[in-house]
C-alpha cells in the first residue's frame, strides 16, 4: 500500500469497510477506536522534544495490564480494533499481542487491515472526539495541572451515549464522503490534501 498515493489509500480502506457494512450492516458499532491527544497549559508542546525512555514498550505494558483485562468483560469475538501507526502501537510486539486478542479483526499499520498513514477522517477521535472534549476542557482556562486534569476527568466522564451512538453512526456518511472525494482527486478536479480531503 505504500506506494499508492494517499487518496488510493483512502479509497482502498473505504471500500473495504463499506463492503464489511454490506455484509455486517452494524460493522461500524463493533469498532473500538485507539488514539491519544495532547492537553498542555501554555503554549503548543513540541512532541519531538518530550521522549520518555523506557526499556520496554510502554504500549505493551498498557494492552497487558489495562486493555486486555477491561476486555475480558467483554465479548470480543465480534469486536474490531483500530490504531494508527505511531512506532509504538505498531512495534512487532504490539501487533502480535492484538492479533492474539484481535485475530484478523485488527485495522493498523504492518495488521491484517492496512490502515493509511495519516487517516484522521476515518477515525472519530480525530474527526470528533478531541476537538469537543478540548473546547470543554479549556473553557474555564485552566492555570495548573490539577484542574487541567479534573476537566478531562469531568468531560470524559460526561460524554453522552447518544452523542456518541451520533458520531459513529455519522462514520457511514464519512465514508460516502471520502470515497466520492478520493475518486475527484484521483481525476484532477481537486487539489487534494494526503492529511486532509478538502474542496478548494
Amino acid at each position: 500500500m505504500n506506494r499508492l498515493t494517499p487518496e488510493k489509500r483512502f479509497q482502498i480502506v473505504v471500500e473495504w469497510a463499506q463492503n464489511e457494512i454490506a455484509v455486517v450492516p452494524d460493522f461500524h458499532k463493533r469498532i473500538l477506536y485507539s488514539d491519544e491527544a495532547h492537553f498542555w497549559l501554555n503554549g503548543y508542546v513540541n512532541k519531538q522534544n518530550c521522549r520518555i525512555w523506557s526499556e520496554a514498550n510502554p504500549q505493551v505494558a498498557i494492552i497487558t495490564n489495562f486493555f486486555i483485562p477491561e476486555l475480558n468483560n467483554h465479548d470480543v469475538q465480534e469486536l474490531w480494533f483500530q490504531q494508527d501507526g505511531a512506532t509504538c502501537h505498531t512495534a512487532r510486539a504490539t501487533i502480535d499481542l492484538l492479533k492474539d486478542t484481535f485475530g484478523d479483526r485488527l485495522i493498523s499499520r504492518f495488521g491484517p487491515v492496512n490502515r493509511p498513514p495519516r487517516s484522521c477522517d476515518l477515525t472519530p477521535l480525530d474527526y470528533f472526539l478531541w476537538g469537543y472534549v478540548k473546547s470543554l476542557v479549556y473553557a474555564d482556562k485552566p492555570q495548573t495541572l490539577d484542574p487541567l486534569e479534573d476537566n478531562i476527568r469531568r468531560v470524559i466522564a460526561d460524554k453522552r451515549p447518544q452523542m456518541l451512538e451520533k458520531v459513529i453512526e455519522n462514520w457511514t456518511s464519512r465514508l460516502d464522503y471520502i470515497r466520492v472525494v478520493s475518486v475527484l482527486c484521483q481525476k484532477s478536479y481537486l487539489k487534494c490534501n494526503a492529511t486532509r480531503l478538502s474542496f478548494e
